[in-house]
């Protein structure tokens, strides 16, 4: 029927045809019925906007379907929306489910997280994972746990929480959605991971711990030309606030792309934190100009530590080609010099913007890559003496445990906190509309973050996760954090079979790297004795 109509005139342009039709006959009912003029201008405004849809070159749509054609774009823009609010499963990730978000509102806002009637997990799933209980539990005097980050080197080492909020700028994130993060990372006793864009005047307001760092643009601690100022670096580093450095080398979301902050978004008090010019492009190239080498990455560290006067100095990385990561730890072992710490950034970690190829296929996930750097660790005598952090993905005390299991010392969330201030996932952090004035600078948008109120949330988030993880703990039969190993989670693998995680991440022994022959290592150390401490390049073979 419709392809019959459709040989005798064009039926999408229907709406249009409609809109001139009513035009009309409203202009004849003004004058014969005394219509309303509001309609004849309605029916106008239809027609005129048919009539350029007809004759502009930019959408094929538009063309085809005038008038009507804008209803695709229109929907096309709140389709997460409609989506998040009635498509939406409870556990499907998106990036995170609902029931994940529910659970940090809950213990942000200091709510009920119980949940009644069982899992809405499928536990018959291929992936579904759990820990196994004790039948003698444990009983553990608070969920303060924490971790002492510090070598031989370090005169100033900093007891850091387990659990604390992992790197984001100001620039990404409203100055209110900084003085909230640092007030409830204050109150909480945690600490504030400052993101590669420096110390701002809205990280040092309420003097809460900071883990300042310093990523391939040196802000905060550059000279006039983008490169490293010891001077700079001095004047922030001294600041009691200042607990931890830690050098960004690459990050999940986007490794190895670096990115430009553009000059009209640099505003007098990013331009102040960054040590830019006020509408300057900011720009983080891709690679650092400090080192080229693993053993210049060494100085860099040791540098760094004896600028600071002692203080932990460490690295972030995501884990690229194994024979770089492997430079680094050889070296860490010719050089004498090891970081106080690594912070391990899984491939699922987030970024305000990130081209796609890189968020969905450029670097290794965390389970893989934690597992890496504490095996490589392990098999170089170093585990020791160096802390590991981790990144991506973490939101409840299972992620934590899982990830403790692994071979981490302490976890770190941005999304998470993000969500603690009120995020709901809209995905419009590159845009400047935050409709929860989270990622935004519009100063009238990010009036809508109350900064005591959700710092108060913050902090309940951090407390009642560390809690939680305690009780995860006491059924376990745990007594410290660090007891939890790949043997207690179980995974599904198939509809019939279950395995240790222990059964399926590889495992090393302890120096095992050093004793020359790794044919009967896992197959990725293969790449060990192609690494170099002088170069990052693979040997030839």
């Amino acid at each position: 029927m419709l392809d019959k109509l459709n040989q005798i005139y064009p039926v999408r342009y229907t709406a249009f045809i409609a809109a001139v039709l009513l035009l009309i006959i409203t202009l004849l009912g003004a004058g014969v019925m005394g219509l309303s003029g509001w309609w004849p201008t309605i029916f106008l405004l239809l027609s005129m906007v048919g009539l350029y849809d007809l004759q502009q070159s930019h959408h094929a749509i538009l063309r085809n379907y005038p008038i009507i054609g804008h209803l695709r774009f229109m929907l096309e823009t709140i389709r997460p929306e409609i989506r998040q609010y009635f498509l939406e499963s409870e556990t499907e990730a998106s990036p995170f489910s609902r029931a994940q978000r529910t659970l940090v509102y809950s213990r942000a806002k200091g709510a009920s997280d119980k949940r009644p009637f069982g899992t809405q997990l499928d536990v018959r799933a291929v992936g579904y994972e759990w820990i196994n209980h004790s039948i003698a539990p444990s009983k553990l005097a608070g969920h303060d746990f924490r971790v002492k980050v510090g070598g031989q080197d370090c005169t100033q080492p900093y007891d850091i929480s387990l659990f604390n909020v992992s790197a984001m700028s100001f620039g990404a994130l409203s100055a209110n959605a900084v003085l909230a993060l640092n007030l409830g990372a204050k109150l909480g006793g945690f600490a504030h991971d400052t993101g590669e864009g420096s110390i701002s005047r809205h990280h040092r307001t309420h003097g809460g711990d900071l883990i300042w760092e310093i990523g391939s643009g040196y802000f905060g601690c550059r000279d006039e030309t983008g490169h490293f100022s010891p001077e700079r670096f001095v004047e922030n580093v001294r600041s009691p606030q200042v607990k931890m450095v830690e050098i960004k080398l690459s990050q999940g979301a986007k490794p190895g792309h670096g990115g430009v902050l553009p000059g009209p978004k640099v505003s007098e008090e990013i331009a102040e934190a960054r040590g830019v010019m006020v509408g300057e492009d900011c720009v983080s190239p891709a690679a650092h100009s400090s080192f080229s080498t693993p053993l210049e990455l060494m100085t860099f560290v040791q540098q760094l530590r004896t600028l600071s006067e002692g203080k932990p100095v460490g690295m972030k990385l995501c884990i690229g080609h194994p024979w770089e990561w492997f430079a680094i730890v050889k070296a860490m072992l010719e050089s004498g010099v090891q970081p106080d710490f690594i912070v391990v950034d899984g491939a699922e970690g987030g970024t305000g913007a990130a081209p796609l190829e890189f968020s969905d296929h450029m670097g290794m996930p965390l389970q893989e890559a934690l597992r890496l750097v504490h095996n490589t660790l392990v098999g170089a005598g170093l585990r020791d003496t160096i802390r590991l952090g981790a990144s991506g993905k973490i939101v409840s005390a299972f992620d934590m445990a899982r990830t403790l299991a692994l071979g981490a010392d302490w976890c770190n969330s941005a999304r998470g906190f993000m969500f603690a201030l009120g995020c709901i996932q809209a995905q419009t952090c590159h845009s400047g509309n935050c409709p929860t004035g989270v990622t935004t600078q519009d100063p009238t948008r990010q009036l809508a973050l109350v900064v005591p109120s959700k710092a108060e949330r913050v902090r309940n988030f951090h407390h009642h996760t560390l809690e939680a993880l305690q009780e995860l703990m006491e059924a376990s039969g745990l007594q410290t954090p660090h007891d939890f190993t790949p043997r207690h989670i179980m995974r599904r693998v198939s509809e019939t079979q279950t395995l240790h995680l222990s059964d399926l991440v590889d495992t090393l022994a302890p120096n095992s790297l050093l004793q020359g022959d790794v044919s009967a290592l896992p197959s990725v150390f293969s790449d060990w004795p192609l690494a170099s401490a002088n170069s990052f390049a693979m040997k030839a073979v």
